[in-house]
């Protein structure tokens, strides 16, 4: 094995600025590192980074340099290609326990896409030569991330093939459903915290045009509407809803 990789990290960001180490209870909502053995969970934990992020911040920037693997240990950020260039698409919604990105950060190459705080988050991120030293030594934490990578590609065909339809209450249900992804989002459950506004601003639709196809699928069954959130009754229900979107 490998000795465990210097803690030079790059230099800080508005972001990193405002960094701190994690919590005991933010390291206990970070999925994969229970998946480690003790060593490499010591020094993987030792590295990680937590900031609180504002609505409007950017996490990830088009063009920029990856530094960092992030997850969202509270709030939801947006991942979206949204910039002057072409079409604006929204890629997929980051609730509790998502992390993303380990896909640029394996290629070292510039970011694609925008990640965004849609409301106050914790966002924790483990700097990108820990992440390639555990690559590079640990058979779980590569278990880990090729089931993330694996998930994700099936996540973003299913997103593109949404954002050519007409339906709104399919793009809804579609939206809901990735949010509720066992895998990729472990932290969510059966209950999300977020808002209709939050909800449209992932779909691309008005929140009253959200909240019309949110009844829908309340009164299907699938869903229930809550304070402050909404939850899931029928995942697969939700799931095939979808699909017959897609094939109607």
């Amino acid at each position: 094995m490998n000795d465990a990789p210097e803690n030079h990290l790059p230099p800080a960001g508005a972001l990193l600025r405002r960094a701190r180490a994690a919590s005991e209870a933010e390291l206990a909502d970070v999925p994969w590192l229970a998946h480690l053995d003790d060593r490499d969970r010591q020094l993987a934990a030792s590295r990680i980074q937590v900031v609180q992020t504002e609505p409007g911040d950017l996490v990830c920037r088009i063009g920029k340099a990856p530094t960092y693997w992030f997850g969202v240990i509270d709030g939801l950020l947006k991942m979206s290609n949204d910039s002057s260039a072409g079409t604006p698409i929204t890629f997929a919604g980051l609730p509790p326990g998502a992390w993303f990105g380990e896909g640029t950060l394996l290629k070292r190459e510039p970011y694609r896409y925008n990640v965004q705080a849609l409301r106050r988050s914790t966002v924790a991120g483990l700097d990108i030569e820990t992440f390639h030293w555990l690559l590079d030594n640990s058979i779980a934490f590569n278990r880990f991330v090729m089931r993330q990578l694996n998930e994700r590609l099936g996540q973003f065909i299913a997103a593109r093939e949404i954002d050519r339809m007409n339906d709104p209450d399919a793009r809804v249900a579609r939206s809901l459903a990735a949010l509720f992804h066992p895998v990729l989002y472990p932290g969510v459950g059966h209950l999300l915290r977020i808002t209709q506004q939050e909800l449209g601003a992932l779909v691309g639709l008005s929140r009253q045009r959200v909240n019309e196809a949110l009844h829908v699928l309340q009164d299907l069954g699938l869903i229930r509407i809550e304070y402050g959130g909404l939850r899931v009754l029928d995942l697969q229900g939700l799931q095939r809803q979808v699909v017959r979107g897609l094939q109607e």
